[in-house]
């Protein structure tokens, strides 16, 4: 709002130069009168400092004016995405994420950025008509009947833009989730040869992209043209017709200067408002995607805000009747489709009946149930930084009992424990700079095994209450995954932890195994004695199936 009045300010001031300095002409120089003459000079000085000062204010109120929407805009979309949680990659594409962070938010700031030049830009084409209309009625009658001519114009032009910004973005969000997919299944795609016609689709939707983009800049060249050349045949016509009024005696010599003046500086008010127009439609196009996306609801009722957890205590999932103790190693031997299912229940990924410590888990804060469940996948992203921050959780997810500051002398010591149970050392090791190494987004720069081995070490450095884990020895070799599953029972001793799993070495180190059968509890006992079960031994490690 303040940046409008300063813009207002601007261009009013600048609008009413041209009447001062006619003023100035007629009754300082051709009525030879010193005195009117340096009167209107100061006003003229005056006026100018104060146009100087406004427009001071108005570029830092538009710089603000500018970033504060991106920026609030951009929290918004944070903390929504935050919000939707795991849904997020099943609702809202990476494209939309990427767009909205890189060209979106640019967008709404430019649209109050030049919506305010705009509101400055009427105030002063309305004062000059005004001055124009009241020192010839014909300048002014062309004034404000060309001003609205250009404005529709451009309004139109700038609809056209606005439909092909649109089937640009959606073709941006499209191209950039290709080539997501693209990066994420790199290592397969090398592995079954289909480099290639992956390759080959993304060019071709780059090239179909490219052909909407130039559609798009000549869309917008066409309204940037149509800024420039009628404000221009504007001012020549102002001036061919105050220059035909001087000579049949209707304006004075200083109205005529003037005139010529209020006609240079209509195209400045012009320009503000039809780029107020042209970016407006681009910012509607913009607004319209961040819209979408904060619409986007989670799978989850954030349950209630405030309220202390229970526990330790059992954890329980009545839909398939696991009961997880409050302590020891529970190992759950099930198909893959039943382990996401218990895990998407126990960690309330999705509403179920599921209990911890005797009361509901839908009934309980979720951010208190993701501070003491975890949920340790074998996809979890691995993100960009020093490793250090990556393996290290931020303080407020510590468990509630360890009070020591998350980069003191213990927490390096926790560090190097959860490493060592991960079997991650020689990970660290072999980095330049060990855990200070900066590493890149998803881990592109490990192996699959080694990625899975950063996860666990992540996991286990979380200490939750309760710790869940899919599959974490699948992609690494046999004394590689003997070494793991001995860390995960030491180090998680006196802890609740449920790894979901067919390794034998965790299955025979976990103090209770569960056989899960289409969805239901079908087995439970140790290793050895479940292996006279053919449903157990069909479900295990191939070496003990054959047998």
């Amino acid at each position: 709002m303040l940046d409008s009045v300063f813009n207002m300010l601007w261009a009013g001031g600048l609008a009413l130069t041209p009447a001062m300095i006619g003023q100035a002409i007629n009754d300082g120089l051709v009525a030879r009168d010193q005195a009117a003459l340096v009167g209107w000079g100061l006003a003229v000085l005056a006026l100018g400092v104060g146009t100087a000062l406004s427009a001071m204010a108005v570029e830092r109120l538009e710089l603000r004016a500018k970033v504060e929407p991106g920026y609030r805009t951009m929290q918004f979309v944070t903390r929504r995405t935050c919000e939707l949680g795991s849904a997020v990659d099943r609702k809202v594409s990476a494209g939309d994420l990427v767009t909205v962070g890189v060209s979106d938010i640019e967008l709404i700031g430019a649209t109050f950025q030049y919506g305010a030049r705009g509101a400055g830009g009427v105030v002063g084409a309305v004062l000059v008509a005004a001055l124009m209309l009241a020192a010839s009625w014909q300048v002014g009658l062309l004034v404000l009947i060309a001003v609205p001519v250009i404005l529709v114009v451009t309004t139109r032009l700038a609809r056209v833009l606005r439909t092909r910004q649109a089937a640009l973005r959606t073709q941006q969000r499209e191209l950039t989730d290709q080539a997501v997919d693209i990066v994420r299944g790199l290592r397969v795609l090398r592995g079954i040869g289909g480099e290639e016609p992956f390759a080959a689709r993304y060019r071709a939707g780059s090239q179909r992209l490219r052909s909407t983009a130039l559609r798009q800049a000549a869309a917008s060249a066409m309204v940037g043209a149509t800024r420039t050349l009628l404000p221009g045949l504007l001012l020549a016509g102002v001036v061919a017709l105050s220059a035909e009024l001087v000579l049949g005696g209707h304006l004075s010599a200083g109205q005529m200067v003037a005139f010529y003046g209020y006609a240079g500086y209509l195209t400045i008010p012009l320009n503000q408002m039809t780029l107020a127009v042209s970016t407006a439609m681009q910012g509607h196009v913009a607004a319209a995607n961040v819209v979408r996306l904060l619409g986007t609801e989670p799978d989850l009722a954030p349950g209630p805000r405030t309220g202390a957890m229970p526990g330790p205590g059992p954890l329980a999932d009545p839909e398939s009747g696991l009961l997880v103790p409050a302590d020891g190693l529970t190992a759950v031997v099930c198909s893959p489709a039943d382990a996401i299912g218990l895990a998407d229940r126990l960690g309330r990924y999705t509403d179920s009946g599921a209990t911890y410590a005797g009361q509901p888990l839908a009934g309980l804060p979720l951010a208190g149930v993701r501070e003491h469940i975890l949920v340790g996948s074998a996809d979890a992203h691995l993100f960009a930084g020093p490793l250090r921050r990556e393996l290290v959780p931020p303080g407020p997810s510590e468990s509630s009992d360890r009070s020591e500051a998350p980069d003191g002398p213990d927490a390096d010591d926790r560090l190097r424990a959860a490493v060592d149970a991960a079997a991650a050392r020689d990970i660290v090791d072999a980095l330049p700079d060990h855990l200070e190494t900066e590493v890149a987004a998803g881990g592109r720069e490990f192996s699959g095994g080694q990625q899975q081995r950063l996860r666990l070490a992540r996991a286990l450095r979380c200490d939750p209450e309760v710790l869940i884990l899919i599959d974490p020895t699948s992609a690494v070799d046999a004394h590689t995954e003997s070494r793991m599953a001995e860390g995960i029972a030491t180090l998680r001793r006196g802890r609740a932890t449920l790894v979901l799993t067919t390794s034998v070495p965790l299955l025979h180190r976990a103090d209770r195994v569960v056989l899960v059968l289409d969805g239901a509890v079908a087995a439970e006992g140790s290793h050895e004695a479940l292996l006279a079960d053919p449903r157990y031994r069909s479900l295990v490690d191939r070496r003990v199936a054959v047998g």
